[in-house]
């Protein structure tokens, strides 16, 4: 008989360690404190809105359910384009944006990640991993007024 020369597998008796994140800010000896989504979706929300260049929140499927909503008396929902996951003391945020006309969108874009990343950082103390921003159009300048409207303009006296 032949004898078997494979060397065995070695199994490690010690149990696998896995690094887990905490974050400080919410994790204390004290307790935890959690922080919803909905939260979260709000500040980030609102901190979209401040920036200048955003015309508004959502893409056309979210803003039509806005525009029903408002119709009927309801509040704009100031979570209406934007998207949160938060896990183990991090939020990973998308928003959904309609740029002015005009605006450098790539500029716009960094604007409303550093704004929305200062937000919930300072407001929540939990980190922001990312924020993905999607430009689903652009508002166009309105129509020049018509000819017959009146001038609000001040003419000149002579």
């Amino acid at each position: 008989m032949a004898e078997n020369t494979t060397p065995e597998a070695t199994q490690s008796t010690e149990p696998a360690t896995t690094e887990q994140h905490v974050n400080k800010n919410l994790e204390t000896e004290f307790g935890t404190t959690t922080i919803e989504t909905t939260v979260v979706s709000k500040i980030a929300g609102i901190a979209a809105r401040e920036v200048s260049g955003v015309a508004a929140l959502g893409g056309g499927g979210a803003r039509m359910m806005g525009s029903i909503r408002e119709s009927f008396g309801g509040t704009e929902d100031v979570r209406q384009g934007v998207d949160v996951e938060v896990a183990n003391g991090a939020a990973t945020v998308a928003v959904a944006i309609i740029a002015e006309y005009g605006v450098a969108i790539h500029e716009l874009a960094e604007a409303i990640r550093r704004n929305i990343m200062t937000a919930i950082e300072r407001m929540t103390g939990l980190e922001v991993n990312r924020v993905d921003v999607t430009v689903h159009d652009v508002r166009l300048p309105k129509e020049a007024e018509p000819a017959d409207a009146p001038s609000t303009a001040v003419e000149p006296q002579a």
